[in-house]
């Protein structure tokens, strides 16, 4: 064993030397880097918080473990860290769902019961009914009364359901175009039912339950084989689950048809009241400037459908190994270096809003925000946010990593500030420099953000790599800037009416919210 760890160790020193053959780093930097290929930190880390905790959705009892994870983590490596209350949330906890159709014949389903749904008090048998496209809003009322003790289909069935690239790769040029006109004909016949009607995916689950129905199905499909988007349910009494496409469809096409499909549903999960919600806070102290901060940011709140890898457990390891290094190799950092990883994001960066709100005087002497929450892609993207002169220093920090990591980074100048999407956009709305690390997506949006295949199989780690040694290098940077970053606005351009464009102004966090606001 330990002959191996010597040849890995070894193995990474050349590999680090003939990635910088023609580039001198600083001694810091080399030393990130060189940690960084030596060691399996990340991994050890992704197994730690998704094999053994899992999923971390606001409110559950994996989010309150994965906050004491991380904290215990830190102060392993010596970085005292802390659970900072921002407010209360619908405590709930999953448990063991069975879901069958059992006519016309016995299957069990691939489906999830949708987060915070209720569960069934007893197994439930009952007759599925789809809901159609309406034509009119007398067809819809003639149809409400057919829900009671039924389950009830409210998404459209997929008649296509193999990706977009597979069509265009392998279908004719005439199937390709009828597939994609009657797809986006389809779309647009439910879309318009919906508006006729008055109801929404949102509104309407509360409707029909009130109207008797059993439980409430949908299939959130992404357009991705095999990927739903699992988010929250909108019952407050009866179940609500998520059915992967061609299963939805099938029972589907089965009610439409009139041959009174079936489903058992054994869906078993706790209400436990209101629980506190937390960010959890680490600090490596300045030894010059103590009370001037710099801040690396990631969401440890997940959606359950998968294990929450991509969205956000990537961004979450990438910051605590960044952290670790810089408590090993920057023994003399001249000003604190927080590590946020925030709760409540899913819900409207709530944990990141709080904290501004809290923190007036960490706030107004931050120097730089870097924030990672794009997935498992090595970063390419780097955005100004906004302010007039960050190419100065963006630019100073960026270009200290090793250039086969920062070659690949396209940067803007000075960039725009975001309103909202991460937990940077809490930062920029008070005018703090903040700046998301954008990566390459890997399929992100369509595969694994908020889906049922966000797992740890999905992770890429030698771009996480590349990650890490970037975000320790610029902490380092940023924390070693002679003087606080100027902080100036770009002058905002028009709108469509002719006036300017205003900065995003903040917003302020959702402290106990009910469990049906959605992101």
């Amino acid at each position: 064993m330990r002959q191996i760890k010597i040849f890995t160790t070894l193995w990474a020193v050349v590999l680090c030397f003939q990635l910088n053959a023609q580039q001198k780093l600083n001694p810091t930097v080399e030393n990130f880097e060189k940690e960084t290929y030596a060691t399996n930190g990340l991994e050890q880390l992704a197994h730690e918080l998704l094999d053994q905790i899992g999923p971390r959705l606001v409110g559950s009892p994996q989010m309150d473990r994965a906050h004491d994870w991380a904290i215990q983590k830190f102060e392993s490596w010596g970085i005292p860290a802390e659970n900072q209350k921002f407010g209360e949330w619908k405590a709930w906890e999953r448990g063991i769902s069975h879901i069958d159709m059992v006519s016309p014949y016995i299957k069990s389903l691939n489906a999830t019961q949708l987060a915070w749904s209720p569960a069934t008090k007893k197994p439930l048998t009952a007759e599925v009914i789809a809901m159609p496209a309406f034509q009119s809003i007398a067809e819809f009322h003639a149809w409400t009364p057919k829900v009671k003790e039924k389950i009830v289909l409210i998404s459209p069935k997929q008649d296509y359901g193999r990706s977009d690239y597979q069509y265009k790769e392998f279908g004719t040029e005439t199937s390709l175009k009828k597939i994609t006109e009657e797809k986006k004909s389809n779309a647009q016949a439910w879309k318009n039912s919906l508006e006729l009607i008055g109801y929404n995916a949102n509104t309407l689950p509360a409707y029909l339950e009130d109207q008797g129905a059993a439980a409430i199905a949908i299939s959130n499909w992404t357009g991705i084989m095999g990927a739903n988007r699992i988010f929250g349910a909108k019952t407050r009494k009866i179940p609500m689950i998520d059915i992967s496409n061609e299963e939805y469809s099938q029972l589907y096409r089965l009610s439409e048809n009139g041959k009174t499909p079936q489903l058992r549903l054994d869906i078993q999960s706790k209400f436990k009241g209101n629980t506190e919600v937390y960010n959890t806070v680490a600090i490596i102290e300045g030894k010059e400037k103590p009370n001037e901060y710099v801040i690396l940011s990631a969401h440890i709140d997940s959606w359950d459908g998968g294990q929450g890898a991509t969205d956000n457990a990537t961004g979450v390891i990438t910051a605590m190994e960044a952290a670790r290094l810089i408590k090993k190799f920057y023994p003399n950092n001249k000003r604190s270096i927080l590590v946020c990883l925030w709760g409540s994001e899913e819900q409207g960066l709530n944990g990141s809003r709080a904290f501004v709100e809290d923190h007036p005087e960490i706030l107004q002497n931050t120097q730089a925000v870097f924030n990672f929450d794009s997935g498992t892609g090595r970063i390419t993207r780097i955005n100004g946010g906004g302010f007039e002169q960050s190419y100065d220093f963006l630019s100073r920090w960026i270009n200290a990593a090793p250039e086969y990591i920062t070659k690949e980074i396209e940067t803007t100048f000075p960039g725009w500030p975001s309103s909202g999407g991460s937990d940077h956009a809490a930062f920029l709305a008070h005018g703090i420099p903040a700046f998301m690390m954008g990566s390459l997506n890997w399929g992100y949006f369509g595969y694994t953000w908020h889906t049922n295949l966000d797992t740890y199989d999905k992770i890429v780690f030698d771009d996480l790599r590349y990650n890490t040694i970037l975000a320790a290098t610029m902490v380092y940077m940023a924390s070693e800037e002679p003087e606080k970053v100027n902080r100036t606005k770009r002058i905002m351009p028009l709108n469509k009416e002719g006036t300017p464009v205003e900065w995003p102004e903040p917003v302020k966090a959702n402290r106990n919210s009910d469990y049906y606001f959605v992101k």
